[in-house]
């Protein structure tokens, strides 16, 4: 496996239908050679059926499909290079590892010895060399993963794809798979779409991130950007918790304005927002919590609820704007129901949001 396999991917308003629903509605986006993609997504906003028409198990009813250079919107999945690990692994039962992995090369006409041996060499580099012999239900839900992905790999691959891949384990679990899924991608350097509903899970391995709703892409971009610059209310809220609020708006140039929330004041790029009110995404960190009585340009607030999650605190916190949900690093100090506190915010995390 080498650069050489990596294709890049382009889809121009694909549409596919099923009777007069749409599943995918006039979707455009491009996939660089030997980045990562993630589609994100509720359920039924499209993201595995975009997944299902690059592979070629849907047909498109609309648009065109490009991977490589080569239109692919009419072949077969057999005849696009792409391999697919799903949900569900798909192993077969009765075989060995290395039958699984070696099933693939024989079925597209390589002999025996030649599958076996492309079967060893890629199991080896999932760190799998040593379980060969063993059967699926003899490994953990982890090493399933990595035969899965092996199995995809053998077949050299112009792009990956990913369907919902880690939902089936545990969160520990999960975490170490998706460092291990994303180090695997970068140094083979193949192209890789990868599809989840788990925000973490997508701001962890992606080059970009393809946000759907409702059969369309909703925004694309870096991580960073779709998490700190979300275009609306429903990608603000999908890329993590955030709390609405209203504030009032009044511009200072032609890129920045003062927004004043209750009794906060920040300066921030207006995105093009007319003067008036505005609805604003705060970030659960953006908010900076003081016991101290509540002085000029804070929030005052009581704690409503508490819990804690080991490495922070949550709150719901009743203030003059709303009830607001708050997260704290000080585990050390935590906060009782009841408590009177002071809201400052921090200088990132607060979103001026298109409604």
């Amino acid at each position: 496996m080498s650069a050489r396999h990596a294709a890049r991917i382009e889809l121009s308003h694909v549409t596919k239908l099923y009777g007069e629903v749409a599943a995918v509605r006039d979707v455009s986006f491009t996939v660089d050679a030997g980045s990562l993609v993630t589609l994100l997504g509720p359920s039924g906003c499209g993201k595995t059926t975009t997944l299902r028409l690059i592979a070629g198990l849907e047909t498109a009813t609309a648009g065109r499909i490009v991977i490589g250079g080569d239109d692919v919107t009419a072949l077969a999945a057999t005849d696009r290079n792409v391999s697919m690990v799903f949900q569900s692994y798909a192993l077969f039962p009765h075989m060995s590892v290395l039958e699984n992995v070696a099933y693939g090369p024989s079925v597209a006409g390589r002999s025996r010895r030649e599958a076996r041996a492309a079967a060893r060499e890629t199991l080896a580099s999932v760190g799998l060399a040593e379980l060969g012999d063993r059967l699926p239900s003899e490994l953990s839900g982890g090493q399933q993963q990595r035969v899965a992905i092996a199995r995809a790999l053998v077949l050299e691959p112009r792009v990956l794809l990913f369907d919902e891949p880690l939902s089936n384990l545990d969160a520990r679990l999960r975490r170490q798979m998706r460092e291990e899924i994303r180090e695997l991608q970068r140094r083979l350097r193949i192209t890789v779409v990868y599809v989840t509903h788990d925000q973490e899970e997508a701001l962890g391995v992606s080059d970009r991130i393809i946000v759907m709703n409702h059969a369309v892409v909703a925004q694309e971009g870096a991580p960073r950007d779709l998490y700190e610059a979300p275009d609306d209310v429903f990608v603000a809220g999908f890329m993590g918790e955030a709390n609405r609020v209203k504030g009032v708006l009044h511009r200072l140039d032609d890129r920045t304005g003062r927004v004043t929330i209750g009794g906060l004041t920040r300066t921030l790029p207006h995105r093009g927002l007319a003067e008036g009110v505005v609805d604003v995404a705060i970030r659960p960190e953006a908010f900076l919590i003081c016991r101290e009585p509540a002085a000029d340009g804070a929030l005052r607030g009581t704690v409503s609820q508490a819990a804690y999650l080991g490495s922070r605190m949550e709150y719901s916190i009743a203030s003059e704007i709303g009830e607001l949900f708050v997260t704290s690093p000080a585990v050390d100090a935590p906060l009782e129901p009841g408590v009177a506190v002071a809201l400052t915010l921090a200088t990132r995390g607060i979103i001026l949001i298109r409604p």
